[in-house]
């Protein structure tokens, strides 16, 4: 029972992406196993979405639990200014062992965004410290989505993203369409040719836009933006924070293209979804623009919590999981299951399309549904679903029991049949 204390202070949070003047009251966790999530009043939920797309290995799972606790008593965190630590060098040798080609320099952060936010300035400050002048802007796509800080937010989807009302306030970028089609490869080589001396990169979100609407490209159109950026000189991001750790069937969704990108952005399942974690991967090409005898060629950015031990800890853990259990092949388990799963709500004439890569299926309705309907006709079939402008998905934890699997799927064929046209 929630006393009147508990609800005063329930009052005191402000939520992500709500509107608090209307909202519903949040659901209350207490617990969290495998794939499911506990509410304070008893119900269990089934999480269709691992918590963001975080949780690739289920929750609480006891191998991280036990690293973290062990991290815990020796060190919980210590400034990375001037010091080091195993934990953070382990983890940076790592990812450079497991990411393709020479992306072997690692500078840790604690979120997407900011991971997105240091590519962007890697990007602009190596071309200052090669001592070349105006090559500030980003190249993005249309449609996607890098983070909420205001560089991340600069390189969104200008027009139709969650963004667009901070478009006077935002650095000035250029867009172009996802190069699909031999027109729209000519207009990207056009754009890269015409606003080359003012480009500083290239940024792009690998296979998938994640948050822009699970808007799926293959892998010829990942290699075609990299072939263009190269042949007009400029370094390739790949924002890999949605799409790293297996959730698009392969460890990084780089790899279906045969790319290395000059700079790679990670977070999300970085840490199995226990802790808050990121990091930017850069090649040594980009690496040794920044050493210098002049310290203001140094790298200028420093979260305070940069590389914490107790992260980097569950970091560690999480890829011992992916190297000793079978994560890409439960993500092709899944990527079946949605895709046999979803596919008979194609036909429904609310329906646009059904969209699977990996361990990520969508839905896309053809008119922006009623979301608030949506989410509690999900809750009451014990679910845990997050639908967003016209789409609903699925991007469940690659551990996932296929009953839990069969149970999110069955939820997902009732409430998109029962959603009006």
């Amino acid at each position: 029972m929630t006393s009147p204390n508990d609800r005063s202070q329930k009052h005191h949070l402000w939520r992500p992406y709500t509107q608090m003047k209307s909202a519903a009251p949040p659901l209350e966790a207490v617990r969290t196993h495998g794939s499911r999530i506990v509410l304070a009043d008893g119900r269990e939920l089934i999480d269709g979405i691992a918590s963001w797309w975080t949780a690739a290995h289920g929750y609480n799972h006891p191998h991280i639990r036990a690293a973290v606790a062990a991290q815990l008593e020796a060190m919980p965190h210590v400034m990375f200014g001037g010091l080091t630590h195993a934990p953070a060098e382990r983890l940076a040798a790592r990812l450079a062992a497991l990411l393709p080609g020479d992306l072997d320099h690692v500078f840790f952060t604690d979120s997407g965004s900011v991971a997105v936010e240091v590519a962007l300035k890697m990007a602009v400050q190596m071309w200052i410290n090669r001592g070349v002048s105006g090559r500030t802007r980003i190249l993005s796509f249309r449609e996607g989505y890098h983070g909420d800080t205001l560089g991340a937010m600069s390189v969104c989807d200008p027009d139709e993203g969650m963004h667009r009302r901070f478009g006077a306030y935002l650095p000035a970028q250029v867009f172009c369409d996802l190069p699909r089609t031999a027109a729209q490869v000519a207009a990207l080589d056009a754009t890269l040719a015409a606003e080359r001396a003012t480009l500083a990169a290239v940024i792009v979100e690998p296979l998938v836009q994640g948050a822009g609407g699970m808007r799926m490209h293959p892998p010829e159109v990942l290699a075609t933006v990299a072939r263009l950026a190269e042949r007009h000189g400029l370094p390739l991001i790949a924002d890999e924070i949605f799409t790293g750790f297996g959730r698009t069937g392969t460890l990084f969704a780089c790899e279906q293209a045969g790319i290395v990108p000059d700079i790679l952005c990670l977070s999300k399942a970085l840490t199995g979804g226990t802790m808050a974690l990121a990091a930017t991967v850069a090649t040594g090409a980009v690496f040794e623009c920044f050493l210098s005898d002049d310290p203001a060629a140094a790298l200028m950015h420093g979260p305070t919590f940069m590389a914490n031990p107790l992260a980097c800890a569950a970091a560690n853990a999480s890829l011992d999981l992916f190297e000793g259990e079978p994560r890409l092949r439960q993500a092709a388990t899944i990527a079946a299951a949605l895709a046999d799963g979803l596919e008979p709500l194609r036909d429904l004439p609310q329906v646009a399309d059904i969209r699977v890569l990996g361990a990520i299926g969508a839905v896309q309705f053809r008119a922006p549904p009623d979301l608030a309907d949506l989410k509690r006709r999900f809750l009451a079939r014990g679910t845990w679903v997050r639908p967003f402008g016209d789409i609903v998905y699925l991007t469940p934890a690659l551990t996932i029991g296929a009953d839990d699997l069969a149970h999110l799927l069955e939820a997902m064929r009732a409430v998109v049949a029962e959603t009006a046209p």
